[in-house]
């Protein structure tokens, strides 16, 4: 199983400024992703709230089905060492995404805290970026 975790904001995809974050809704794409990758069980969670997002990660991590995470914590990638702590404490290997190409926005949104704790990190690709994570990840169970 792999899981995805989207942090705050990103319940509005399709209707927050999509012409950052496009128009489609992040459920309308899960069903698309599902779709095609029926050979994967793909997990979704959401939230707003800092803590909730701790919470999944370090429950993902004592999870043994989960085999990797896909997350994206919005706002939260640029300041938030609760959470970047928590992706390092689990042995679950993650990859951070963003929407919108992060590093041709505000100065800020350039640093992430929390990609420094995943594998790695894909920005810019629009929704596309989380079936490239999952594909990632896939990738990491064939070699072992």
């Amino acid at each position: 199983m792999i899981l995805i975790i989207n942090g705050p904001n990103l319940n509005l995809t399709g209707k927050r400024e999509p012409e950052i974050y496009g128009s489609e809704t992040f459920e309308s794409y899960l069903t698309r992703l599902r779709a095609s990758m029926p050979e994967v069980s793909i997990e979704y969670f959401q939230s707003n709230s800092e803590g909730a997002l701790i919470d999944r990660v370090q429950a993902a991590g004592a999870d043994a089905g989960c085999e990797g995470i896909v997350i994206n914590p919005g706002g939260y990638s640029h300041y938030s060492i609760a959470l970047a702590d928590a992706l390092r404490a689990v042995d679950t290997p993650a990859i951070e995404v963003h929407i919108s190409n992060i590093h041709a926005r505000e100065g800020y949104r350039a640093t992430t805290v929390t990609g420094a704790a995943c594998r790695g990190v894909i920005a810019g690709l629009g929704l596309d970026g989380y079936r490239l994570a999952v594909e990632a990840l896939k990738e990491r169970w064939k070699r072992g």
